[in-house]
C-alpha cells in the first residue's frame, strides 16, 4: 500500500500526451493515514512493552500524561489519559524502568506511532527496589523520619483505632489480644491492604481518625495501628505509597506501624512513632497487661499499708518518749496553786487596811463639816461681799464723774462761734489739700506716660510677631506648648508650626542621623520656672 501510494503522489506533468494512464489506486493523504491507524491498531490491539520512561515532567494542564518508552536502540511515544492516568497503582517517573500495558496507534497529525497506556508496573523486584531507596531518601531528606519527631505512645489509652481489613486474620488477632490483655474500645477503619487503592484508603483512614474531635459521638483513638498480614514486596506496596508516609509522620494521634512479619520493612515503618513485628505484637505494644497493673497496685497497696503502719508506731514509741519527759499535772499545778493562795492572802489583808483607810479618811471629813465651821464660813463670805460692794460703788462714782467732764468739755467744743471758726480754717485747708492733689495727679500722670511708652517700646522690641518676620518660626507641642529642643519631638511625634502668617500642622518622620530615636519627653508647662532670659510681666 505504500508502493500504491507513492505512485499516486507522482506528478502528473510527468505523463506523456498520449501516454496511458497507471491503472494504480490513488489516496489521498487522510485515507492513508486512517488505514495505517486501522492496520496499526488492528495488528498490534493489546501489547505489553518494556522499556524506561523518557521527558516525564508530570500530568499536563489537562490531566493527560504524555512522555516516551525507550531502550538501547528505540524510542517509543507514550500517552496515559487523564482517568487512566488517576488509576494507575504505580506513576511514571523519570528513567524508571517500567512494564506498560496498551496498546498501538498512530497520530495522523504528525505521521507518529504511540502507546495508550491502560495499565503499568515497575520491571521486576529491582526496578521496585531502586523506586523504594529512591523514595525513601527523598522522605529522609525531608525528615519524615527524624527520631525526635517520634512521640511516646500512652501508657493507658481508652480507645484504640485500627487502620486494616475488616476480614482478615489481623484484626482478630488484634481484638483477641487486646481482650486478653486489657479490654477497651477499638475502632476499626476497613481498608484494602493490597491493591492500586490501598496507599489512598490507608491515608484517608490515618487522616479520618485524626479529624475526629475529642468529645464528640464517635471516641476519638488514643493510639492508631496500622496493620496487615505478611507478603511479597508487590503485596506490600501499598504502605510504600508517599501519601501513607506523609499521613502517618502528621498524624497528631500516636501510631504503630505493624504491616507485613519482623523481616518485613516498609515505608510506612520509618515515619511511624513505633514498629511492631507483627499485628499481635502492635497490640501488645498499645496496652499494657491488665493483671500485671492489678498485681502492682496490690503490691503498691500493701507496701503503701505496711509504710503507714510503721510510721503509726514509731509516731506513737515517739509521742510515749515525750510523754515520759513530761512532768505529772500535779506538779505542774503545784506553783500556779501555791501563787493562788498567796494572793488570796495577800488580798485579805490589803482588804483590811484599805478599809480602815477610807474610815479614817471619812471621819476627817466629818469632822470638817461641822455646824460652827459651816457658820464662820458664811460669815466670812459676808465679809467679802460687802468689801466687794464698797469697792464697786467707788469705781462707779469715779467712772460717773469722769464721763460727766468729758460731757461738759464736749458741750464747750460745740457752742456756735466755736464751730463756725473751725468751719473756715478747715475750708481753707481743704482747697490747699485739692490745689496738691491736682499737680500731684498732674504730675504721676505724666510720668505713667513716660514709663508706659517705654515700656511700650520694649514690648515691641520682645514681641515674637516682629522675630517670625525676619524668617523664623515657634514649634508647638500637641498641648499648645512651646518646644525649644530637639531632643523633645521623637519620631512620629506631632507639632504645630506658627509663621509670621499662618500656622501648618507637621509630624517628625525619621530620627537624627547616628542616633537612636529616645521616648519623648513631656514638654515643660507654661507654669513652670522660665528659663534664662525670660523677662517676665512688664506691668
Amino acid at each position: 500500500m505504500v508502493k500504491r501510494a507513492r505512485a499516486a503522489a507522482a506528478p502528473v506533468e510527468t505523463l506523456e500526451a498520449g501516454e496511458a494512464a497507471s491503472n494504480v489506486a490513488e489516496y489521498s493523504v487522510s485515507e492513508i493515514s486512517g488505514a495505517l491507524k486501522r492496520t496499526v491498531e488492528d495488528r498490534f490491539g493489546h501489547v505489553r512493552v518494556r522499556g524506561e520512561v523518557s521527558g516525564y515532567r508530570g500530568p499536563h494542564s489537562s490531566g493527560h500524561a504524555y512522555f516516551a518508552l525507550k531502550d538501547e536502540r528505540a524510542r517509543l511515544e507514550a500517552v496515559v489519559w487523564r482517568t487512566t492516568f488517576a488509576k494507575l497503582a504505580f506513576k511514571p517517573e523519570e528513567g524508571l524502568e517500567v512494564v506498560a500495558t496498551g496498546r498501538l496507534t498512530t497520530f495522523p497529525g504528525s505521521s507518529k506511532y504511540q502507546i495508550v497506556v491502560e495499565d503499568m508496573q515497575p520491571a521486576g523486584a529491582g526496578a521496585l527496589m531502586a523506586l523504594l531507596n529512591e523514595r525513601r531518601l527523598k522522605l529522609e531528606a525531608e525528615g519524615l523520619f527524624a527520631p525526635d519527631r517520634k512521640r511516646p505512645l500512652p501508657f493507658m489509652p481508652r480507645v484504640v483505632g485500627v487502620v486494616t481489613s475488616p476480614t482478615g486474620a489481623v484484626i482478630r488477632d488484634i481484638r483477641h489480644r487486646i481482650a486478653d490483655r486489657f479490654p477497651l474500645h477499638v475502632l476499626v477503619w476497613p481498608v484494602r491492604v493490597q491493591g492500586e487503592t490501598c496507599g489512598e484508603e490507608v491515608a484517608a483512614a490515618i487522616d479520618g481518625f485524626n479529624a475526629i474531635e475529642p468529645g464528640g459521638p464517635l471516641p476519638r483513638p488514643d493510639v492508631l495501628i496500622v496493620a496487615r498480614g505478611g507478603g511479597s514486596l508487590e503485596d506490600l506496596w501499598g504502605f510504600n505509597d508517599e501519601a501513607v508516609v506523609r499521613a502517618a509522620a502528621r498524624s497528631a494521634i500516636p501510631l504503630i506501624s505493624a504491616v507485613g512479619h519482623e523481616t518485613d520493612w516498609t515505608l510506612i515503618d520509618h515515619a511511624a512513632d513505633r514498629r511492631a513485628p507483627t499485628p499481635t505484637g502492635a497490640a501488645e505494644m498499645a496496652v499494657p497487661v491488665r493483671a500485671d497493673l492489678v498485681a502492682a497496685l496490690a503490691a503498691l497497696d500493701a507496701r503503701s499499708a505496711a509504710a503507714v503502719s510503721r510510721t503509726l508506731q514509731a509516731e506513737r514509741r515517739a509521742v510515749a518518749n515525750l510523754a515520759r519527759a513530761l512532768p505529772s499535772p500535779g506538779l505542774l499545778l503545784s506553783l500556779p496553786r501555791r501563787r493562788l493562795d498567796e494572793a488570796e492572802t495577800a488580798l485579805g489583808r490589803a482588804l483590811r487596811f484599805y478599809a480602815g483607810e477610807r474610815r479614817r479618811m471619812l471621819g476627817e471629813a466629818g469632822a470638817l463639816l461641822s455646824p460652827a465651821r459651816l457658820e464662820s464660813a458664811i460669815r466670812d463670805r459676808r465679809a467679802d461681799l460687802r468689801h466687794a460692794e464698797g469697792g464697786m460703788a467707788h469705781a462707779l462714782g469715779a467712772a460717773l464723774a469722769r464721763q460727766r467732764h468729758r460731757l461738759e468739755r464736749l458741750d464747750a467744743a460745740l457752742r456756735p462761734h466755736v464751730v463756725s471758726a473751725r468751719s473756715d480754717r478747715a475750708r481753707l485747708r481743704l482747697a490747699q489739700a485739692g490745689e496738691r492733689m491736682d499737680r500731684a495727679f498732674r504730675d504721676l500722670a505724666e510720668r505713667r506716660k513716660v514709663a508706659l511708652a517705654g515700656a511700650w517700646r520694649v514690648a515691641a522690641s520682645l514681641d515674637p510677631r516682629q522675630v517670625l518676620e525676619r524668617g523664623y518660626a515657634i514649634v508647638r507641642g500637641a498641648d499648645n506648648t512651646p518646644i525649644t529642643r530637639a531632643d523633645d519631638l521623637p519620631p512620629g511625634t506631632a507639632f504645630e508650626l506658627e509663621f509670621a502668617r499662618g500656622h501648618r500642622r507637621a509630624a517628625v518622620a525619621l530620627g537624627t542621623e547616628g542616633e537612636a530615636p529616645r521616648p519623648a519627653k513631656a514638654p515643660r508647662r507654661r507654669g513652670a520656672t522660665a528659663p534664662a532670659g525670660d523677662q517676665g510681666d512688664l506691668f
